[in-house]
């Protein structure tokens, strides 16, 4: 068994689409769709009260997706892991094109469960 993690770190954001929580929900249906990617029950979300942004939470019969914003930094982080291999995806494009990103840097982790030592 293996899967994927991505790390992902978005800088210089428009920091009214860090608050835009129908953005981030597309977000995370247009990576459903793409990858494609199964929810296993509703999303949860939190808006910080301003300057605060969104923190969000979906499982994933795959595993989870998390993000959270930081309006006042300009920042967003995302985390996403697959516990089954998912070809690549354009989340540089993405953000830079819905959020405004002026700078992207994913990191893209292989899991794989053989390979981990089982201590008792």
């Amino acid at each position: 068994m293996s899967g994927v993690e991505w790390l992902i770190e978005a800088f210089d954001c428009d920091p009214a689409a860090l608050r835009d929580l129908n953005l981030l929900r597309r977000f995370l249906d247009t990576l459903a769709a793409q990858l494609p990617l199964h929810p296993v029950g509703t999303p949860v979300w939190h808006r910080f009260p301003s300057p605060g942004g969104i923190t969000g939470m979906c499982l994933l019969s795959e595993s989870h997706f998390a993000c959270h914003t930081f309006p006042e930094h300009g920042s967003m982080t995302v985390n996403l892991f697959c516990c089954r291999p998912r070809p690549e995806w354009d989340f540089a494009g993405y953000l830079e094109r819905e959020f405004g990103a002026g700078r992207v840097t994913v990191r893209r982790l292989e899991r794989d469960y053989a390979a981990v030592e089982v201590f008792a």
